[in-house]
């Protein structure tokens, strides 16, 4: 058992485990020593295994310099920001669409509802293509989407049906960013790398559009709510070039046998690298004799035999995977900068499209998968419940706020998000480090559930919190609701990294169709809220909902329990039984 997560009997090595770092311990117990024929990290006091491997194709992203890397993971999350604030882009007009309109508040409600609908219905359509083609399209895609959108809600007028369909399309061109932008970090980043870089997009995302309603409240009340949207097509048409030049296709058919953390067992890895092994030695007999050690910035350094004085002689056995990270095919040539422009480079699989639709379906019968649903979505659905509601509690007596004052509201939520941004960042890669050592240099994507903690703290803090104080304005004042808003969210943000780290890690084969499954449950849980939030308010109370809501995530977190306990079997038996396979997907 490594620090609680039950070992698997099954196969001897489970897709989502990694030798990470070589812990002197068990190489001296294993007989084994760093091996020549691996890609290391060395940039710290211990030696880290790069996973996934990378190749020696100058296309590969994993061999970009991690300036690159950035840029492009920076520049995507700069536009999920934009992308994000078109959610809660009413939350702050509440009251004055609803006299502009001569609508209810369950109407006005239903102008973010029916965008999240276009959200999770578009996820279907745009992840599989992703899967076939690459995920820089979609980018292009959604961007153009947001830009004509956003102009076509500010000129709707009084037309409330054609704001409706505008909000729709909007969602369509949000799509892409939600489901994507965190399985692009997957092909950017090696495993030791991801954590801080998630919670970057994570906070772009899901945190980062909570200032969009104090923004709003003041447009609104300057220049008319009609230039909210077309700020948002204003900013984004201004990232399109941006987009066009600088984000290249991150998608990279990478050889299974580079694959050490997603290997089924010893005996599948030996026989691919027999076969990488006998095809380089016809190709190229010279690069068999050496092996390349590389740092994180994706720059190859001189050959290193690394502690092993004569890397002809055979390698002691060692769970380790040893791997030859030369390309079968020769030395590939750099694509050219026409080539990196294309909006299509090839196909990334040979998979139908239209069997790939149907893939997200399958998957939530897989248990990991829908924990993470839970997990993301629940907490993501109060969040865009507490936003379609705010309004109304605020707008009566005794604050009777307008739509400026509404939208300051959003102040805590936002300084909550960036909270749980910088606890994610220093959480999501520090503890799981931690934990390898412990685990003498064993990595277990369980270690991950950890962030699970403080969700459950602060999320369930701040529900629990808000429904007390937001129930009794006369005794709280505006004050302490948007304190706890601000918990609710860092919970949140600190929640929806987690899932997403676990994801990439422990199912980073499925991730894309399991970053599909995220986004269709959070989006069509929160519509059904819009649908019913003010409704339960009316009929029961704003303390009582929030009091159940705060009960129903304690125990969505417990499931966490029994995740990280038996996660490392769960991995193993849908590895054994593949369900896409068994559902011929």
């Amino acid at each position: 058992m490594g620090l609680g997560v039950l070992e698997d009997r099954k196969l001897e090595h489970v897709p989502g485990t990694a030798y990470v770092l070589d812990d002197e311990a068990r190489q001296h117990e294993e007989n084994s020593i760093i091996d020549p024929n691996l890609k290391y990290d060395r940039s710290g006091a211990h030696p880290i295994i790069l996973v996934p491997q990378p190749s020696d194709d100058p296309n590969d992203p994993l061999n970009w310099p991690l300036w690159k890397r950035d840029l492009i993971l920076f520049t995507l999350s700069l536009l999920s920001v934009i992308a994000a604030s078109l959610s809660p882009l009413l939350a702050a007009n509440t009251l004055t669409l609803a006299l502009h309109f001569g609508r209810t508040f369950t109407d006005m409600a239903l102008l973010t509802g029916y965008h999240l609908l276009g959200v999770g219905v578009a996820g279907f359509l745009f992840v599989p293509s992703a899967r076939v083609w690459g995920k820089r399209h979609t980018f292009i895609i959604g961007t153009i989407f947001i830009i004509f959108s956003s102009a076509w809600g500010g000129a709707s007028g009084s037309n409330y049906t054609s704001l409706l369909w505008a909000r729709i399309f909007q969602g369509i061109g949000l799509a892409p960013f939600e489901a994507l932008v965190n399985a692009t970090v997957g092909d950017l980043y090696y495993v030791h790398e991801r954590g801080k870089r998630m919670a970057l997009t994570n906070f772009a995302v899901f945190g980062g559009a909570f200032f969009t309603p104090v923004v709003v409240g003041r447009i609104t009340h300057a220049l008319g709510w009609p230039w909210t949207f077309y700020f948002v097509a204003i900013f984004t048409g201004a990232l399109l070039p941006v987009v066009l030049l600088f984000v290249p296709e991150t998608a990279y058919p990478r050889d299974n046998s580079l694959e050490t953390d997603t290997l089924l067992n010893d005996s599948t890895y030996k026989r691919q690298m027999d076969t990488l092994k006998a095809t380089n030695e016809e190709s190229d007999p010279v690069n068999t004799a050496t092996s390349k050690e590389m740092d994180v910035s994706g720059d190859t350094q001189r050959p290193s035999t690394a502690d092993n004085d004569n890397p002809d002689k055979p390698l002691p056995s060692s769970d380790v995977q040893h791997l030859h990270t030369t390309a079968p095919s020769g030395s590939p040539t750099k694509q050219t900068l026409l080539q990196r422009l294309a909006p299509f480079n090839g196909r990334k699989t040979n998979d139908n499209y239209f069997k790939l639709l149907l893939r997200p379906f399958a998957l939530f019968l897989h248990p990991g998968i829908l924990w993470a649903c839970l997990i993301q979505g629940t907490l993501i659905g109060w969040t865009v419940f507490i936003g379609i509601v705010l309004a109304a509690i605020m707008l009566g007596p005794p604050l009777f706020f307008n739509e400026v004052q509404t939208g300051y509201m959003y102040t805590g939520a936002f300084i909550g998000a960036v909270v749980g941004f910088l606890l994610a960042g220093l959480l999501a890669d520090s503890v799981p480090a931690f934990m390898t050592r412990r685990n003498r240099g064993v990595y277990e994507p369980e270690f991950r559930l950890i962030l699970v903690i403080p969700q459950l703290v602060l999320g369930c803090c701040g529900l629990y919190g808000f429904g007390i104080t937001s129930d009794n304005t006369f005794r709280y004042g505006w004050f302490w609701p948007d304190f706890f808003f601000a918990f609710e969210v860092a919970g949140m943000v600190v929640g929806a990294v987690s899932s997403a780290l676990y994801i990439v890690d422990a199912h980073r084969n499925i991730a894309i169709e399991a970053f599909t499954c995220l986004l269709v449950f959070k989006n069509i849980f929160s519509f059904g809220l819009t649908w019913s939030g003010y409704n339960w308010l009316v009929e029961h109370g704003i303390k009582h909902i929030f009091i159940v809501l705060g009960s129903v995530q304690v125990a969505v977190c417990a499931l966490t329990i029994l995740m990280y306990v038996f996660g490392k079997r769960n991995r193993s038996f849908f590895a054994r039984h593949d369900i896409l396979k068994l559902t011929q997907l």
